[in-house]
This record gives structure tokens, C-alpha cells and sequence, in this order.
């Protein structure tokens, strides 16, 4: 059955501050994006949610209106950029960066997860859930839809774009909506 993968909304954080799985609240404009990502979703069944605040939120304002019950399944974190979290782009060290585009499915410059970890890990869970014969609403972050469509190791591979709010079909024929 169609596993329905929804972005959180929009964070609250400074732009161009790496945040990977860094605890952040949501905005004050929170209830309307909410209200919008609700409004766009087809009919769920199940509710799982990363137990990042960011997500948690949107779970629980989606929960409240369906009267479902969420779950929380740690492996739809986003990816863990170690000692990058909290730092602005711009401040990490040139050749980290580097050494990270020159083997961006393996490398852990930062001494957090590589893409490969995050890809396992998303990976096993996703295929815990899609045996399921109901529309399941996964809550989670970019990293974690990229890594469910990416078909390579390149950075490429990993370039599904994914709005705040938004959601993504992994079904038989995969769909960003």
C-alpha cells in the first residue's frame, strides 16, 4: 500500500544553518502550513512521525484532526551531520565540504551518519511499513524522502525536491506531490 512521505513545515532556524537532526521548534506561521499539508493529504490510515520536534508537531496537529494515534519510529530521522549541526554552511571548513562531494555516499567528514547509513536506515524502515495494507503517513524531513527515491549513490541520485509541508507517494510508480 502507498506509504504517504510529508515533510515537516518550515523549521525554526536561521537560514543556511545546518540542522540534520539538531531539535527545532517550528515557526510562528506553524498552523497554517500545518492546516495546508493537512488540507492536501489523501485518506491515512497510520500516523509515524520522527520524534524530532518538527515533526512531532505536525503529527500531532495531523493526529488531532483524524483522530488517529501516532507513532514514533526513531529511523525516519533526518540524517545526523555530527559536529556540522548548528554551524552555518558557510563556517564549515572548505575541505570538509570537499571531502564530502568527493565521496558523498560514504564519507563522514563531520563524524555524524554518512548517506549510506541514512539510506540503510531508511531502507529497513521503509519496508517495515509498505507491508502494511493501508495509506500510511510518514512525518519525516528531506534527507529522509531523498534518500526513499534515490536509485544511486551520487549526489544526484539524492536530488528530490521537497517543499515544507509538502508530501511525496512512494507506491508502485513513486510521485512527488
Amino acid at each position: 500500500m502507498a506509504l504517504i512521505l510529508l515533510r515537516h513545515t518550515a523549521p525554526k532556524v536561521e537560514a543556511g544553518i545546518c540542522y540534520g537532526q539538531t531539535d527545532l521548534d517550528v515557526t510562528t506561521n506553524f498552523e497554517g502550513e500545518a492546516m495546508r499539508a493537512l488540507n492536501s493529504l489523501p485518506p491515512v490510515a497510520h500516523i509515524i512521525t520522527s520524534p524530532l520536534r518538527r515533526c512531532r508537531i505536525l503529527a500531532d496537529f495531523i493526529s488531532q484532526h483524524l483522530s488517529l494515534p501516532v507513532k514514533e519510529d526513531p529511523r525516519f530521522m533526518e540524517i545526523d551531520f555530527g559536529q556540522w549541526e548548528g554551524q552555518a554552511w558557510s563556517d564549515i571548513p572548505r575541505a570538509e565540504i570537499d571531502a564530502w562531494t568527493d565521496d558523498f555516499f560514504h564519507a563522514r567528514p563531520h563524524g555524524g551518519e554518512s548517506v549510506a547509513q541514512l539510506k540503510a536506515r531508511t531502507d529497513a524502515a521503509l519496508a517495515d511499513y509498505h507491508q502494511s495494507n493501508e495509506p500510511t503517513l510518514i512525518v519525516t524531513h528531506a534527507g529522509v524522502i531523498r534518500a526513499a527515491f534515490a536509485k544511486g549513490e551520487t549526489a544526484e541520485n539524492f536530488d528530490t525536491k521537497i517543499e515544507f509541508g509538502a508530501f511525496a507517494v512512494l507506491a508502485t510508480a513513486p510521485r512527488v506531490i
